[in-house]
């Protein structure tokens, strides 16, 4: 499949898409753009289709989270949180389907987290709105039914990217055998797409959350937050 890539930093979309080039000789196009900025969207979506381009899979991949205690934390970077984690995802969602929909194919792939599941003390923010993510692709995926587009909501664990050490999270005691590739979880999305609509990325991931079902909330959400607290976490 052809690609259009985008994010804030040019010169790594552009590395990227010469090297997706080079190696499976698809077309990837390149747009730079800040997707937490109100209205992003739909000033994305009108460049792709000004190129002449047509959106088969949708993969709302951006998203970032915080650590630390709630009321300690910039409330300006919690809403730009929300903003891109959830509205942005809403939006290009609602902009693609209608589309997707009237041609009867096309796939919506929405990246949640397995902190989905769970409450987190110390990461509030981030583990509503992969809940969020998570109940909304669950609705959707229902909605779609019978219409030739598939909805799925894709929640890894433990994923060696970029995102532990923007969060500030200490991953330091997290066994390796507990740690995927950004390459596993993309290999095992896209297989899934059709035949599910929640993916839970690894075995240890897919036996934790079908247990915590039975911890009551409030302990759970102490539980997790041990897990992520901040060493300097008032």
């Amino acid at each position: 499949r052809h690609l259009v890539l985008v994010a804030r930093r040019t010169d790594r979309l552009e590395a990227l898409a010469r090297e997706v080039t080079e190696q499976h000789g698809v077309k990837a196009h390149v747009i730079s753009a800040d997707l937490v900025q109100p209205g992003a969207g739909r000033t994305l979506l009108d460049e792709v289709a000004r190129r002449g381009l047509t959106v088969d899979w949708l993969i709302n991949n951006a998203g970032f989270g915080t650590l630390g205690r709630f009321d300690t934390l910039p409330v300006e970077r919690e809403l730009e949180e929300s903003r891109l984690n959830v509205e942005t995802l809403v939006e290009l969602t609602g902009r693609c389907l209608p589309g997707m929909v009237a041609r009867k194919r096309g796939a919506v792939m929405n990246i949640a987290s397995v902190g989905g599941f769970a409450p987190s003390a110390y990461m509030a923010t981030y583990s509503a709105t992969k809940a969020f993510v998570l109940s909304f692709s669950e609705a959707l995926a229902v909605e779609m039914r019978g219409t030739g587009v598939q909805v799925l909501c894709v929640c890894p664990g433990f994923t060696r990217t970029e995102f532990q050490a923007r969060a500030a999270v200490d991953v330091s005691t997290v066994p390796s055998f507990a740690w995927m590739s950004s390459e596993e979880v993309a290999d095992q999305a896209v297989a899934a797409v059709g035949r599910r609509a929640v993916l839970v990325n690894g075995l240890l991931n897919s036996l934790m959350t079908s247990t915590i079902r039975f911890v009551p909330r409030g302990a759970l959400a102490r539980m997790v937050g041990m897990m992520v607290r901040p060493k300097d976490a008032p």
